[in-house]
């Protein structure tokens, strides 16, 4: 569909696609196409996001990097965390790190899920190790098996920074879609619990209110890759009855939050044409209201993940670099405040 009645009051169309990325819609298809459209279409959609994960040896990349898998204790007895550590080879001992959460609407996904990526764009060039995170996933583990699994392996990776060699002072919290709602929880978790530092988060298209009733949401339904019905079914797989009521925790679904005030900078990306611009926006807009660090970027005619989907695009390109150039500075800065 293309319109919708914005509250019984107007007719709104959706924003236009840019048009580099118009192609590889088509190509993909409607949202009901790719993103499972019932909690029984589940085990479908995550094979088919493994099929586009890579392997431990393909993160080697010949010895490009060197990769080795750890479990952390989980939260309250439950199973172990699994983590992936990645650093370049013979990277220098108190590394900055990158504590990464993976996308799929917390129904999907794996530790691997983007790795090449940040280790190619971001570890090699910046000297940076990561850390990635295997959370449980919905609806086989409600909240807040997925939340508490990240805070656990946060834990464990600042108690073992010197065996890791890396610096526990210089953690970089990352995540995308539903990766980014997980690290907004987690600075809000690491506040409130006196845990971990983190010295920044970044946010790429974060997966924020399980409210979903945004004009965003409304606006662009039926377009894109992950659409409010999507949307919908996540929220609710992690949720259950209780999605869109008032007992919803701020660290399930982080724009619940009351207080938005002494949290690590931000940097949170997204684009224009898609679900979660709205409340991307306004999280970044509470967050200056609370006196805070944000970095806000709406990227004209992207739709959820294209950067990731369309990477050589002019629009892919500017965002992967605009963040690249944040890293650089929340780093920069770091130094300058050190010495």
């Amino acid at each position: 569909m293309n319109n919708h009645r914005d509250r019984g009051q107007r007719t709104v169309p959706p924003v236009p696609f840019d048009p580099e990325l118009n192609p590889i819609l088509k190509n993909l298809g409607p949202p009901h196409e790719n993103a499972p459209v019932s909690a029984d279409d589940i085990p479908r959609w995550r094979a088919q996001l493994a099929t586009a994960d890579p392997s431990l040896d393909q993160l080697r990349d010949h010895g490009r990097f060197e990769i080795q898998q750890f479990l952390a204790p989980g939260p309250d007895g439950a199973s172990d965390v699994s983590l992936l550590f990645a650093r370049p080879t013979g990277l220098r001992q108190q590394a900055p790190v990158v504590y990464h959460m993976h996308g799929g609407g917390m129904i999907g996904g794996f530790n691997r899920t983007g790795m090449q990526t940040i280790l190619q764009e971001w570890a090699e060039p910046l000297e940076l190790a990561v850390v990635s995170v295997g959370y449980r996933l919905a609806p086989e583990h409600p909240y807040p098996a997925a939340i508490e699994d990240c805070y656990a392996g946060l834990v464990w990776l600042a108690r073992h920074a010197g065996t890791l060699g890396v610096d526990p002072q210089r953690v970089i919290t990352v995540g995308g879609s539903a990766g980014g709602g997980l690290t907004a929880a987690l600075a809000l978790m690491a506040r409130d619990r006196k845990g971990p530092g983190i010295l920044g988060q970044l946010l790429m298209c974060p997966m924020l209110d399980d409210r979903n009733d945004s004009s965003s949401a409304h606006q662009m339904t039926g377009l894109g890759v992950w659409d409010r019905p999507a949307n919908d079914l996540g929220w609710t797989a992690l949720l259950g009855k209780d999605r869109d009521s008032s007992q919803v925790s701020c660290y399930a679904a982080a724009a619940r939050a009351a207080d938005l005030s002494q949290l690590p900078p931000a940097y949170i990306d997204v684009g224009a044409a898609e679900t979660f611009r709205d409340e991307c926006i306004q999280y970044a807009t509470r967050i200056w209201q609370s006196g805070g660090d944000a970095e806000l970027h709406v990227w004209s005619g992207g739709f959820h993940g294209f950067d990731q989907l369309a990477p050589h695009t002019e629009v892919s390109r500017d965002a992967r670099r605009t963040r690249f150039r944040w890293l650089c500075r929340l780093l920069s800065r770091e130094v300058h405040q050190a010495s």
